[in-house]
Parts: structure tokens; sequence; C-alpha cells
């Protein structure tokens, strides 16, 4: 018998927690390069990337030379993100959109721990057996 992995355990909660806090780094980065001539504001898809950590999806693998479904969060590419009003001097960091994600990501991302600190809750109880 093998002892189960961790993440086993804290599976969905902990993946979302890594892709949260690479989404933040880059949301951060937008608004400090906001007056940067020619930077361009980069995201995450962050419901794709969540759908290819966890292996979302229908396929799964039969044999040992297929290609794994799933892979560690965090590993996703970052995309550019067209923006509505790009600026004269190239930039393309709208600061209003780039304020909403980063507040909604960082409640997305309290969420995810307040959720991931119960679970750790839960299995410090069952491992000491109160």
């Amino acid at each position: 018998m093998t002892v189960p992995d961790i993440r086993d355990h804290l599976g969905l909660h902990a993946d979302a927690l890594m892709l949260r806090e690479k989404r933040n780094n880059l949301l951060t980065s937008n608004i400090a390069n906001a007056a940067t001539p020619n930077f361009k504001a980069r995201d995450l898809d962050f419901a794709a990337e969540m759908a290819r950590a966890t292996g979302g999806g229908s396929l799964t693998t039969s044999q040992s030379r297929h290609f794994a479904v799933g892979g560690p969060a965090g590993s996703g590419q970052a995309l550019y993100r067209d923006p509505v009003t790009p600026s004269l001097d190239g930039n393309t960091v709208e600061m209003a959109v780039e304020q909403m994600e980063f507040a909604e990501n960082t409640l997305r991302y309290q969420t995810s721990l307040a959720l991931l600190n119960r679970r750790i809750s839960g299995l410090m109880t069952a491992i000491k057996g109160e």
C-alpha cells in the first residue's frame, strides 16, 4: 500500500492557489508598467489553465506512450490582452481593467486560501483523531 500524495487531498484548491498567485503577479506587473511605452498587458486564461491542470475534459490516457492530460498548475502561458482603447505610445495597459481584474483575483485568491486552510484543518483533525 502506498501513502497517498498530499496533492490528492488538497486537489483543486492547491492548483487554484498557484494559478491565482501567478495571475496576481502578471496583473501587478501590468499595473506597474502602465506608463511604459510599448508595454503589452498580459493575463492568464484561468479557466483553461485550471482545466488543463486538473485534467479536465474527456481525454484519458490508455497507454504509457500517450501524452498526459493534466499537468502541474502554474506552468501555463501568459497571453496578451486585447485593449479596448490602446494608447498612442503602444501601451495596452488599461488601468480600470487591471484594477478590476486584480481586485477580483485577490478576492478569489483569499477564497481559495480559506478553502485550502479548511481542508488542511480537516486533515489535521483526522490525524490527531479528535
